[in-house]
């Protein structure tokens, strides 16, 4: 298949890609409820080992995204999803292995696993969608990402309560590599050849990614909190678990993304985002000062349609503004600007746990989703366009 074969609607094959890299993030969200409760009561750590040990996942995968992005113009979608579903689910394996320190250094074999898996398939699903239904195809690809986090917290603290961690490594390890075998179906992307490349050094980051990545990562950061503190947070609270909340969170992410496939594309980069930021800053707003079960109850609801609506709404700028040839490259840069959000925020509002307690690290992260609605209103972009951004002090440059 060559990008120049454009495609009028969604086939088979789309539903394939999204079906089989479901299975790789049921195994994550699998994970991510247990890890928490694991490095406190097995391996003894607190706040901030927490923070780092959630946060080296998402700093590898950040790390490692630009290179993936490249290997993905260069040699197709399909390496990256096959082989970044085997390296997670291998890493996924051995972090019973004891000690914190080998658990951070496990967990960022993983991150570099999510690099090549998201990349690789993210861009595939907007190589075979319609090119004025981007922002659909964002929202439909991502009920692999969220489907995954409506089933798998759930199956987690349950295989951990009952089974115990070694069982729910083995759990989620294996199906990352049932998403590798799936992933061998993944169609052969071939961008065509590039123009002429020019004699200065390749960028790191593109260019179509950057301004609209700093937004991402503003709203980006709440996940680091809610993923890292919530498992946490509702001990306090007097709950016997997350896993509820993790399902409320990511049914209504689901809901709104399948019901509202077309409000991306219909809202377009400029309302799409400032009203995503908004409804995540009041969510996580109300998270922290409204202490209660009821209140978390409550506050999961904004801030997860705002999450459902922030990704979709700028993913189509970054695509439409990037050459076809350099794609791949322009969603790991961008892509690469949440996990920074995840990496850096997880340790950073670790810390504030550490100072205060778990709901101030929800306030703070509701603060950084309002600056990135703040730094989106500072932006030029028309209401209805996906033109890439720029920032007041560039304009007429």
């Amino acid at each position: 298949m060559a990008l120049t074969d454009a495609p009028t609607r969604f086939g088979a094959r789309f539903a394939l890609v999204v079906l089989g890299v479901s299975f790789y993030f049921v195994g994550l969200g699998i994970v991510a409820p247990v890890l928490p409760h694991y490095v406190e009561d097995v391996l003894g750590g607190g706040g901030v080992e927490v923070g780092i040990v959630v946060g080296a996942f998402a700093l590898s995968a950040a790390l490692l995204r630009s290179a993936s992005g490249r290997i993905g113009d260069a040699r197709g979608r399909r390496v990256l999803v096959v082989g970044g579903c085997l390296l997670a689910g291998l890493s996924v394996l051995g972090y019973g292995l004891d000690g914190v320190v080998v658990l951070i250094l496990l967990r960022l074999l993983t991150g570099a696993g999510e690099a090549a898996v998201f990349v690789g398939a993210a861009t595939t699903a907007q190589d075979m969608a319609p090119a004025t239904r981007r922002g659909q195809a964002a929202s439909l690809f991502s009920i692999a990402v969220y489907g995954g986090l409506a089933i798998g917290p759930a199956i987690g603290e349950w295989l951990y309560h009952a089974h115990g961690a070694s069982t729910v490594w083995a759990v989620a390890g294996a199906l990352c590599l049932l998403a590798a075998v799936i992933g061998l179906s993944t169609p052969t992307i071939v961008a065509g050849a590039p123009p002429q490349r020019s004699e200065g050094r390749r960028r790191f980051l593109h260019p179509a990614a950057v301004r609209f990545g700093f937004v991402l990562a503003c709203g980006g950061l709440g996940y680091a909190g809610f993923a890292s503190f919530l498992p946490l947070y509702v001990k306090h609270l007097g709950m016997s678990g997350a896993g509820p909340i993790f399902v409320e969170y990511a049914a209504l992410i689901l809901s709104v993304r399948i019901v509202g496939s077309r409000l991306p594309d219909v809202l377009g980069t400029r309302r799409g985002p400032l009203l995503a930021l908004a409804l995540q800053a009041v969510g996580l707003a109300a998270m922290s000062l409204w202490a209660t079960e009821l209140g978390l109850w409550v506050a999961t609801v904004p801030y997860a349609i705002g999450v459902s609506l922030l990704y979709p709404s700028l993913f189509p700028a970054v695509v439409d503004a990037a050459p076809e040839h350099e794609r791949s490259h322009a969603i790991a840069s961008f892509t690469m600007f949440f996990d920074l959000a995840q990496g850096l925020g997880a340790p950073v509002l670790g810390v504030v746990v550490a100072v205060t307690s778990e709901r101030w690290a929800f306030l703070a992260a509701g603060i950084a989703s309002a600056v990135g609605w703040w730094l989106l209103r500072s932006m030029a972009v028309p209401a209805g366009s996906t033109a890439v951004a720029t920032f007041p002090a560039e304009q007429g440059e």
